[in-house]
C-alpha cells in the first residue's frame, strides 16, 4: 500500500519514483492523444502534424505466418480473411474501428493505402488494383461485346480442335507413324 504523503514533498516523489522503478512500470508525460492511442513525440514542443489527406481504403496483406500466433490475433486475421495464402489481400475501410484492429496485428501485416489518381467514377464496375496500391478504373477496362461474341463462337465451334484432342492425336501419330 502506498504511504499517504504530500505530493510536493521530496520524500513522496522519491517513493513514487522507486515504486515505478521497482515494479518495472514506466510513467511518461507529454503524450498527444489520438483516437485509439497516445503518441509520444521525440521533441514535444517542436512536434507538428504534417498536412495529410487520409485515403478511404487500405489494402492489407499478411507477411508473417498464420501458425504460431495467439488465438486473438488469429481471430482478427480470420475476420479479415487473411488466414489463407500470404499473397491474399483484404480491402478495408480506413475507420477508427478497423485501425484499432490493424494496430493489434501490425507486426503480421503490410498496410498499403489505396490511391485513386483519376478518382472513383460513378459507374465503377471495372477496375484494377496494382500491387503498389494504385486503383485504376475506367471505361477502357470494360468488356467489348463483339470480342466476347467472337471468342464464344470460336470456343464452341465443332470444327475446332481443343488442346486435349491435339495432344492425343499427336501422341498417336508419334507412337504409330505408319
Amino acid at each position: 500500500m502506498l504511504p499517504v504523503c504530500n505530493s510536493n514533498s521530496f520524500l513522496c516523489s522519491r517513493i513514487i519514483s522507486q515504486l515505478f522503478i521497482r515494479n518495472g512500470l514506466k510513467c511518461w508525460t507529454g503524450g498527444i492523444q489520438y483516437p485509439g492511442f497516445v503518441y509520444y513525440p521525440r521533441h514535444p514542443d517542436k512536434h507538428e502534424d504534417p498536412p495529410y489527406e487520409p485515403t478511404k481504403l487500405l489494402m492489407i496483406q499478411r507477411v508473417k505466418p498464420f501458425k504460431g500466433n495467439a488465438y486473438w490475433l488469429k481471430r482478427i486475421l480470420k475476420e479479415l480473411k487473411l488466414d489463407g495464402k500470404r499473397s491474399d489481400i483484404a480491402i478495408v475501410k480506413n475507420i477508427p474501428e478497423n485501425n484499432a484492429r490493424l494496430y493489434k496485428i501490425k507486426h503480421l501485416i503490410k498496410i498499403t493505402p489505396i490511391k485513386t489518381p483519376k478518382g472513383i467514377s460513378d459507374d465503377c464496375t471495372m477496375g484494377y488494383l496494382r500491387e503498389d496500391g494504385v486503383y485504376l478504373s475506367g471505361k477502357t477496362l470494360a468488356a467489348n461485346d463483339d470480342r466476347l461474341r467472337i471468342t464464344e463462337d470460336f470456343q464452341t465451334d465443332p470444327a475446332r480442335l481443343d488442346a486435349d484432342t491435339l495432344i492425343k492425336q499427336s501422341r498417336d501419330k508419334w507412337n504409330n507413324p505408319w
